[in-house]
């Protein structure tokens, strides 16, 4: 522990100011670099979050050491790790292409109101090495993760075609562009009128210089397909 952070460890005005501001600050900092991205949670959403988070501890040690009740000071924090949740639900979306976004601003809120507990808790030395690992993070891990993402892409196509024989010609295509084969589910469909068709599910792996857009056309060119979107 540094020395130089012992008199915010002491439930006083100051300290309990110190606190606050503590939470306002590493908030703040992790919810620029979300507002800088333009994310649906951004500054004000991570100050709120944190600041309300240490609020939540002060009150805590509030009740047990200046108004004596002994009961377990950690509930009201095991509250929030649990409904933050709640919040960080709200960020998270399906694009139309089946892409998940909005997974780390919702664990940025979480994490933020983590660190708004440690923040009413006094403990300084973990509240700013703890955001400054989180911009680490966000800031300069992103890039290796886009690095990697950058490679390749899986994406999953659908398609409706009203002879058997035309798989065949499809996962010929698909191999003569090396593309990479993950799955591939077929559907046997009937009407009334008796007229069969077929349906498949094809998820594979492309790189980015193979565009999709290349790919579905690839496909809706061959005899008998009658339907090709992309899920």
């Amino acid at each position: 522990m540094l020395a130089c952070f012992d008199f915010v460890r002491d439930v006083t005005l100051l300290s309990v100011a110190a606190r606050m501001v503590l939470a306002v600050l590493c908030g703040g900092l992790i919810g620029l670099e979300r507002e800088y991205k333009r994310r649906p949670a951004g500054f004000r959403t991570h100050i709120l979050i944190c600041l309300g988070a240490a609020m939540t501890t002060l009150t805590s040690q509030y009740l047990y050491l200046n108004m004596g009740m002994y009961t377990d000071v950690s509930r009201l924090g095991a509250q929030v790790i649990a409904g933050v949740g709640f919040i960080g639900a709200g960020t998270i979306i399906v694009t139309k292409r089946q892409r998940v976004k909005g997974l780390t601003t919702a664990a940025g809120l979480w994490t933020a109101a983590i660190i708004g507990l440690v923040c009413g808790a006094g403990y300084v030395e973990c509240a700013l090495f703890a955001t400054f690992m989180v911009l680490v993070a966000e800031l300069l891990l992103i890039r290796i993760e886009y690095r990697f993402a950058q490679r390749a892409d899986d994406i999953n196509l659908y398609i409706e075609y009203n002879d058997a024989n035309a798989i065949e010609e499809i996962v010929r295509l698909i191999r003569e562009r090396h593309l990479r084969m993950r799955e591939l589910e077929i559907t046997r469909v009937s009407n009334e009128e008796d007229n069969i068709r077929y349906c498949a599910i094809i998820g594979m792996r492309v790189s980015k210089k193979q565009l999709d857009e290349e790919i579905v056309k690839a496909i809706t060119s061959i005899n008998h397909v009658t339907t090709v979107e992309e899920l």
